[in-house]
């Protein structure tokens, strides 16, 4: 029986991560099964404890830039499990993950140890590598770096260490020196070895086991990389390198990332001295193309919404950073959830003095420290906090609470996976209610006046003038009223038709007289079921639906039914357009894979037409 996507997913997570028997044993004993296909590949091993990600991510980017077929092996993954293993930016797709993983499975199964997690993927992964060719792979440890599965390899090509502080203590050792002996595990004869220039107990301990291997070491000159102009949508820099002084553009965001920079740039200095044919355009497009989800990201700019994966003190730091760079002055809206394992509470004295308030979720892990228990530790120490029954409800809560302050969540992997999974359908919610309060805040009389203004409007159109058949939505009380426009049709004689819905899709009816009756009983306008002669949508010319909300290139939110998403594409020859108050207009409309712009809004202020 072949092995469903799900399946497989399933039959790797079933196993533990066994950091209790930590060793190489079983990933060399399975690799070995598989016929040892890491041997057929080139690789660049990136460990650390901070940044490794972020700095896997831009070496893969560039490399691909540089027409090279390139993997990308990292974790965890933020919200699908493909994300872990990726070619050229893609990643690996559900049947061939089955398709490997059942083969995997067979041989795993008959180990007298059986491997981990971890474990698994990473064999499976490097058997994918294998199978598709790649020319090299960006590698990035688990944890640690010696006994982590990764470590299964052979010298890479170049061994990366990034920034190094305390993380679990309880499996790498007690002392920075002990994290960087294990970590510089993946140290071999034969590589090359960057090293961030970061603690210098830690870098010590690099370059001792480096003289130790005969590997060359570079230690990351950061005065080499030149910060230069910076917005919240990325940032500059010059690099001074062996080609001079050249300027890059970066659209991660924060002062850490451009010290991660510096260890990619070194990183790709050492391949270059290897062979690699790695040309400066490739560097530049792959520096200005590289996407690393949940970093200081931005997922909405009105309010802004700031998600970051930040989980320890030393990611706190970098934030704390990031926030005096990019938001100086400001009170944010902290959404934290922590595992109960983490130093939270420096992690919460680092951002404190920049908070608003804190809303408090459970990240979905059963590590995950509760909502409840961190909103008493935060106010015991003095910050506003509420606690949310869920991630979802505590989006909803930090959109409300917001009042045009930034908003931030961070504290957990967990959480930023959750977060960037549910964020748009609550952001969806909360601009409808906005743009009800928008269309609320306005008197009775000017709600009328200002809805004749725009039926108006819309009625000058030359496209109204030819237009014979219309369809139009009278609208909710949210909405702009359109009385005066259907009034106006009726005396010019166009053919009217309105919307009428069912459980699936909506169409549009036309009546021979003036409608008797209207079902208003969810704040709906439609006419009713036995009325009216059908109108097939191609035979409409003139479309016309009310908004809750719009921005400048004529995309529109509606109240949330979806009806009119799939029915306005149909109507392929009606010129379509939106009516809504000024008041409703917003920055962008958060946009679906079937969302399609309209050809026009019409507001009290004007028309805005969407640019071809």
């Amino acid at each position: 029986m072949t092995m469903t996507p799900k399946e497989a997913i399933s039959y790797i997570e079933n196993y533990g991560w066994s950091t209790t028997r930590l060793g190489l044993g079983r990933t060399k004993e399975l690799l070995s099964l598989l016929g040892n296909p890491q041997k057929d590949l080139k690789f660049i091993h990136v460990a650390g404890s901070n940044g490794k990600g972020s700095t896997c991510a831009m070496l893969a980017s560039i490399l691909k830039e540089a027409s090279y077929k390139t993997g990308l092996y990292i974790s965890p993954y933020i919200q699908e499990f493909g994300e872990r293993i990726q070619i050229n930016g893609q990643n690996i797709e559900g049947a061939r993950l089955a398709e490997i993983t059942e083969r995997v499975k067979v041989l795993a199964d008959s180990m007298d140890d059986h491997p981990s997690q971890f474990e698994l993927v990473t064999a499976i992964a490097i058997q994918y590598y294998q199978e598709e060719g790649c020319d090299i792979v960006v590698l990035e440890v688990g944890m640690g770096g010696a006994l982590d599965s990764t470590n299964a390899i052979d010298a890479p090509e170049v061994s990366v260490i990034a920034n190094i502080g305390l993380e679990h203590t309880e499996y790498l050792g007690d002392t920075i020196e002990e994290i960087a002996e294990t970590k510089a595990g993946i140290i071999k004869t034969g590589a090359n070895a960057i090293c961030y220039d970061g603690d210098p107990k830690a870098t010590e301990v690099i370059r001792r086991i480096c003289q130790e291997k005969a590997v060359p070491l570079t230690i990351t000159d950061f005065s080499k990389i030149v910060p230069g102009e910076y917005s919240l949508k990325g940032q500059s820099f010059l690099w001074k390198g062996e080609e001079g002084d050249i300027e890059y553009f970066l659209p991660l965001l924060g002062p850490h990332q451009l010290k991660n920079t510096a260890l990619v740039m070194e990183t790709v200095e050492a391949l270059k001295s290897r062979g690699w044919k790695i040309p400066k355009e490739a560097i530049v497009r792959g520096l200005e193309k590289v996407k690393w989800p949940a970093r200081f990201e931005v997922l909405t700019e009105d309010p802004l919404f700031i998600l970051d994966g930040g989980h320890n003190p030393q990611c706190a730091e970098a934030l704390k950073e990031a926030i005096e760079t990019y938001l100086p002055g400001d009170k944010i809206v902290f959404l934290l959830g922590v595992l109960a394992d983490k130093d939270y509470e420096t992690i919460i004295k680092m951002v404190e003095g920049f908070a608003q308030e804190f809303i408090c979720v459970t990240p979905k892990s059963p590590r995950a420290l509760s909502g409840e228990e961190l909103a008493c530790v935060i106010s015991d120490r003095g910050s506003k906090a509420n606690a949310a029954e869920s991630i979802s409800d505590g989006l909803a809560m930090a959109l409300e609470a917001s009042h045009g302050n930034p908003i931030i969540a961070f504290g957990s992997l967990y959480l930023a996976g959750t977060v960037r999974t549910e964020f748009h359908k609550e952001y969806k919610a909360w601009l409808r209610k906005e743009g009800k309060k928008a269309r609320q805040s306005l008197p009775l009389d000017q709600w009328i006046e200002k809805s004749d203004e725009i039926a108006k409007a819309i009625c000058d159109l030359e496209e109204y003038k030819k237009a014979e058949v219309i369809f139009v939505y009278e609208s909710a009380k949210a909405e702009v009223s359109l009385e005066r426009l259907v009034s106006k049709a009726k005396t010019d004689g166009k053919t009217i038709c309105y919307p009428r819905w069912g459980e699936e899709e909506m169409e549009a009816v036309a009546f021979g007289e003036e409608i008797v009756a209207r079902d208003n009983t969810s704040d709906f306008w439609q006419p009713e079921v036995h009325q009216g002669r059908i109108v097939k949508p191609e035979e409409i010319d003139f479309a016309v639906c009310p908004l809750v909300g719009f921005d400048e290139e004529c995309y529109r939110l509606g109240l949330g039914g979806g009806y009119y998403d799939r029915f306005l594409p149909k109507c392929t020859k009606a010129f379509r357009i939106g009516a809504a108050f000024e008041g409703q207009k917003i920055e962008k409309v958060p946009r679906d894979t079937w969302d399609i712009p309209l050809d026009a809004v019409a507001t009290e202020k004007g028309i805005y037409r969407r640019k071809r």
